[in-house]
């Protein structure tokens, strides 16, 4: 019988919004004292209020018992609560109520920033962290050849790593908490960042780290393919709470139940870029969908968009790519726009477009979008980049040929029509 590695009863995390401090103690401590006595805050400008702020639980009653050797997804949309979970899990943040019970050392990579100290080079970080899971110098040597090959640092590891692009950043840190000796191993989004063969690598790694080294891995992603890949077991997150909590497929079926439809106007100010797409010559700042009420579309019609970017270099002659994946992060087909339009430095431009959802058959799926430049020699080069910028669904038309349930597993997503059978 397997042993019980992590214990989780009734936990809760409450986060106080619009809170704000006075920027230094001795002001935060003027301003306690004055709410405690009834006095006017001596920090508040004249005819200005301080907010006390609102409460927000992030995680509100979960109970979870994760057995040794299980790789576990965790699922959910934006806020449900996953990265609250493993922060608290690996001690980054407690837990306001609630107990948890770890039996075993925790190895984590959260997002880019945790768990590196930026003035220290790549091979003390891995010393570092290896400290903070009780290994010596030596134990840590063992692993250090492995670690560094794994990462494909090798030319940078003895540079701070606070010089290191983000790529570089995510490869290290994964090849750390890979490689060094812990129990439980907890990832959340290590595959946001990074070339497409290195996620790969990372897959390959995470499969053996579970099946071969029997290591415990709780694994937070939004990619559903990676996580039907990984994981022998599913728990769904809504709003701070567990809705499930068994078989793969069904959890991925529940969470795709629970993604709220996207909003008509998106700002895409705030969506994470990948290394690839930071040259900052331009940024995409706004899509909105227009003739549209919902994001439900009926196939055969028009998705129909306006594209709101600023450029930061003269003379930019870009064109648009366009990506539809399957909800479960499967492509699905990529699009271009067949000609260019032009940018000036530091305006505003906006630009409409449309994509046909002739051939896409009903399901839910999410649009990424990429702006590129092709000069005189016709190299590519990438300007900027949102993925999952747009989630929509198609619904079926009265004229879709396959009238039983469309099978994306063994189907695929795209149906180009009916057979014509022609008679002799």
């Amino acid at each position: 019988m397997q042993d019980t590695v992590i214990k989780i009863e009734n936990l809760k995390k409450r986060y106080k919004l619009g809170s704000i401090g006075g920027g230094t103690l001795s002001a935060d401590l003027q301003s306690w004292w004055a709410k405690k006595t009834g006095k006017d805050d001596p920090n508040l400008k004249i005819g200005e209020k301080r907010e006390s702020g609102t409460e927000f639980w992030a995680l509100n009653g979960v109970n979870l018992e994760v057995k040794a050797g299980e790789t576990l997804g965790i699922i959910g949309s934006n806020g449900a609560g996953k990265s609250t979970l493993l922060k608290i899990l690996s001690r980054v943040t407690a837990p306001t109520e609630g107990e948890v019970k770890i039996k075993g050392r925790i190895s984590s990579m959260l997002e880019v920033g945790t768990g590196f100290h930026g003035e220290l080079t790549g091979r003390e970080n891995i010393y570092l962290n290896g400290a903070i899971l009780g290994m010596n110098r030596n134990e840590v040597d063992k692993k250090m050849e492995d670690i560094i090959e794994f990462s494909e640092c090798r030319k940078f590891i003895d540079t701070p790593v606070k010089r290191y692009s983000s790529g570089m950043y995510v490869k290290l840190a994964f090849s750390v908490a890979a490689h060094l000796d812990s129990e439980i191993l907890v990832m959340d989004e290590v595959l946001a960042v990074g070339d497409m063969k290195f996620q790969e690598k990372c897959l390959g790694k995470m499969g053996d780290v579970a099946d071969k080294e029997g290591r415990t891995v709780l694994y937070v992603s939004h990619n559903m393919n990676t996580i039907q890949q990984l994981c022998s077991r599913c728990v769904v997150l809504d709003k701070g709470r567990i809705i499930y909590d068994g078989n793969v497929e069904e959890a991925i079926r529940i969470y795709m139940g629970t993604v709220k439809e996207s909003p008509l106007k998106l700002n895409l100010e705030d969506f994470p870029r990948a290394e690839e797409h930071k040259s900052h010559v331009a940024f995409m700042k706004k899509l909105e969908v227009l003739d549209a009420d919902s994001s439900v579309f009926v196939q055969n019609s028009k998705m129909r968009f306006k594209l709101t970017l600023t450029a930061n270099q003269q003379d930019l002659h870009m064109y648009i790519r366009a990506i539809i994946h399957y909800a479960d992060g499967t492509p699905v087909t990529m699009i271009t726009s067949k000609e260019a339009f032009e940018a000036k430095c530091g305006e505003d431009r906006k630009v409409t477009f449309s994509l046909d959802t002739q051939y896409i058959v009903p399901g839910k799926y999410t649009l990424s979008l990429i702006l590129y430049e092709v000069n005189q020699f016709g190299t590519f080069r990438n300007c900027d980049g949102v993925k999952d910028a747009y989630c929509f669904e198609i619904k079926a038309g009265e004229d879709f040929a396959h009238k039983m349930e469309w099978s994306h597993r063994y189907w695929g997503h795209v149906a180009l029509g009916e057979i014509k059978i022609e008679t002799e």
